[in-house]
C-alpha cells in the first residue's frame, strides 16, 4: 500500500477527531497542531513568529513545539470526558412503537 505523499504517519491528518487528539505525546510539532486547530501550516508558522498562535508553543533552538495539554484545554477536550461513543448504552432513551 502506497504511503500519501506528504502526510507523516505519526502525525494526525485533516479531521483529527478525539480519540487521535487524546493520544497525541507531551509535546507536538507546530504542523500537527495546526492540523489538530483547521489551519495551514504558513498560518501557523506566522502566527508563532509573531507571538498570536492560540496556544502556547515552545521555542527549542530552532523548532517549535506545542504543549498537548494547552492544545487539548484550546479545543475544549478532557480526558476524563468520555467520547460519546464510550457512554453507557442505558443513556440512550428508547421509544416503543
Amino acid at each position: 500500500m502506497a504511503e500519501r505523499s506528504g502526510v507523516h504517519p505519526n502525525r494526525p491528518g485533516p479531521g483529527v477527531n478525539r480519540a487521535e487528539l487524546l493520544a497525541l505525546p507531551a509535546t507536538v510539532d507546530l504542523v500537527t497542531a495546526a492540523r489538530a486547530l483547521g489551519i495551514g501550516r504558513t498560518t501557523a508558522y506566522q502566527l508563532a513568529r509573531s507571538g498570536e498562535m492560540p496556544v502556547k508553543v515552545l521555542r527549542l533552538g530552532t523548532r517549535y513545539r506545542v504543549p498537548s495539554a494547552a492544545l487539548l484545554e484550546l479545543l475544549g477536550i478532557s480526558s476524563s470526558q468520555p467520547a460519546a461513543a464510550d457512554t453507557p448504552a442505558a443513556s440512550v432513551v428508547r421509544i416503543a412503537s
